[in-house]
C-alpha cells in the first residue's frame, strides 16, 4: 500500500464555539443520550448530550481511562436502565449530571464537560 492510500488521521479539537444548534430538546428522551460530531475548520469535535431527571448535560466523548469514545454503538451512552453513563470499552461508570466516575478503571476521575444549554426548546453549545 502506498503512502497516498493510507488515510490521514482526523485532527481533533476539544471545545466548540457557542450557539451551535444540536437538536430539539424534545428529541432527547429522559433518560436519554445522543452523540454529535462537529466539524470545526479542518478538525472534528466529538461530544454527547444526556438528559436525566430533566437536566441536560454535555460531555466530551472521551473516556478518561484510555481516551476511547464512550459509546461502542451510536447514541448508546447510558446503562440499559438509564441511571449511569457506561463506557462500552472498559466498563467505567459515570454519574450522568456530574460526570464523576463512580466505578471501573477510572474511579475517581471525571468526564470533560462540554457546555450546552437549552434555549427556546433547542439544545445548543454554550
Amino acid at each position: 500500500m502506498s503512502d497516498s492510500a493510507v488515510p490521514a488521521e482526523r485532527k481533533r479539537v476539544w471545545s466548540t464555539p457557542a450557539g451551535v444548534a444540536l437538536c430539539a430538546e424534545i428529541d432527547l428522551a429522559d433518560p436519554g443520550s445522543r452523540g454529535f460530531v462537529l466539524q470545526i475548520g479542518e478538525a472534528y469535535f466529538h461530544g454527547f448530550v444526556i438528559r436525566k431527571g430533566g437536566v441536560i448535560a454535555g460531555w466530551v466523548d472521551r473516556c478518561p481511562h484510555a481516551g476511547f469514545p464512550i459509546a461502542v454503538e451510536l447514541d448508546r451512552y447510558l446503562t440499559p436502565d438509564g441511571s449511569q453513563i457506561l463506557c462500552g470499552w472498559h466498563g467505567a461508570v459515570f454519574e450522568p449530571v456530574s460526570g464523576a466516575c463512580v466505578g471501573g478503571p477510572c474511579a475517581g476521575g471525571k468526564l470533560t464537560p462540554w457546555p450546552v444549554a437549552v434555549a427556546d426548546g433547542i439544545v445548543r453549545t454554550a
